[in-house]
């Protein structure tokens, strides 16, 4: 009991074995239990749709935590430098500069301009599969996909993403995420000082011009007290997840289209359908589970009230299984209508490239639906185990063509 003589939310184990395999069946009984549930030392769970959806647009929520924080115990580097630069940890006032230069860069039109250079990608990338009938929808296509458009979108060289950027700056995303053990941190701190390394390498040919490309354009704005440091940290960083969101749904996608006959055959009668399909996926196993917050004033949720300085984790992947909202939440529906789901955050802190990720998403099951008559799993996918991250190491498939 607490000690106002009220039982205590129910607990939830993030780093759990059973949760970080499959969260769903903890998160029903967290969103059945109350609107919060207990994550971590001074820190709260929020369950339900409708204060995860309200709570991603709360200016009572920062991004800021502080140094110290147990829960944010990240590789040494990280946490000392990287982590107070990038865009998602500072609040927005403070990264108006840098922000609004991303935000051009990933805006919707320049995303819808991209459609047609994703249809010539996703095109190239099957030729293979629909000679020798088999594919490994991660390292043949969800990965190449969004690293390429990426690494064209920031103004990186494509050449070296597969056998150099992809595996460093994997080892760094696992880093962005509390609880990260600590066998993680070496890997990180490594990845993190040769990704450094690739970004000052490529400034140092750049300069800064406000109409010029990303690159160019986040130098001319940097912050002098920060130098090129600033931009370094969240080139870095958009290195990563500038395509884990649209690799994770194209993973999810193939898996779902795969394993359900049913849904697949619909996709094919009717390839239309490939943006809702696309927008059901990151609902059904989004992409990125949570996303945390500080509280800076004392915010009612349910009938209790987080107290300031307690971290607040938005349970994005709970809230989109939430049966007041999602009929049948468990099932996949690539029609569904309306899908109001929190897969890619909101607010002003939402994610970056949501855009892209949409128009990704919608061409690639577009193609694929177009230029295969039979997707079938080939052997189990592999996970790569992360409480964070719903994401794929392996998913080897069986296709024919159209």
């Amino acid at each position: 009991m607490s000690p106002a003589g009220r039982v205590l939310p129910a607990r939830m184990d993030p780093l759990a074995p059973e949760v970080v395999a499959d969260p769903y069946p903890t998160y029903a009984r967290m969103r059945a239990a109350g609107p919060l549930c207990r994550f971590g030392p001074a820190s709260w769970g929020v369950t339900r749709h409708r204060d995860v959806a309200a709570l991603l647009r709360d200016r009572r929520l920062s991004n800021t935590f502080p140094e110290d924080d147990p829960q944010f115990r990240m590789a040494q580097d990280l946490s000392r430098e990287v982590f107070r630069r990038i865009i998602p940890t500072r609040d927005p006032d403070d990264h108006s500069r840098l922000h609004q230069q991303i935000v051009r860069a990933f805006s919707p039109g320049v995303a819808r301009r991209t459609a047609s250079r994703v249809g010539d990608l996703v095109d190239e990338l099957l030729a293979p599969a629909l000679d020798t009938g088999r594919m490994d929808a991660v390292a043949d296509l969800a990965f190449p996909v969004a690293a390429t458009v990426v690494c064209e979108l920031i103004g990186l060289p494509a050449a070296r993403t597969r056998a150099e950027v992809w595996p460093r700056s994997a080892a760094l995303g696992r880093a962005f995420t509390p609880f990260l053990p600590e066998a993680d941190r070496a890997a990180a701190d490594e990845a993190l000082a040769w990704l450094r390394g690739y970004v000052r390498d490529l400034l140092a040919d750049r300069h800064a011009d406000l109409g010029g490309d990303l690159l160019d354009r986040m130098l001319a704005v940097a912050d002098p007290a920060e130098g090129i440091e600033e931009v370094v940290d969240n080139i870095v960083f958009l290195c990563f997840t500038g395509y884990e969101t649209t690799m994770n749904m194209v993973c999810t996608g193939s898996i779902a289209l795969a394993d359900r006959p049913d849904e697949w055959r619909r996709l094919r009668a009717d390839p239309s359908l490939s943006a809702t399909a696309a927008e059901e996926f990151v609902r059904f196993d989004s992409p990125i589970q949570y996303t945390a917050r500080l509280a800076l004033a004392p915010i009612p949720v349910g009938d209790r009230v987080i107290r300031p300085g307690r971290s607040v984790f938005l349970l994005l992947g709970c809230a989109n299984h939430d049966e007041d909202v999602f009929p049948d939440p468990g099932r996949i529906d690539i029609g569904r209508h309306p899908n109001p789901h929190v897969g890619f955050g909101g607010g002003v802190r939402g994610c970056l490239g949501a855009a892209l990720a949409r128009i990704e998403g919608a061409v690639v099951f577009e193609r694929l639906a177009r230029r295969l008559a039979g997707i079938e799993l080939a052997a189990d996918p592999v996970r790569e185990p992360s409480a964070l991250f719903r994401s794929y190491a392996s998913i080897p498939l069986a296709v024919t063509p159209a």
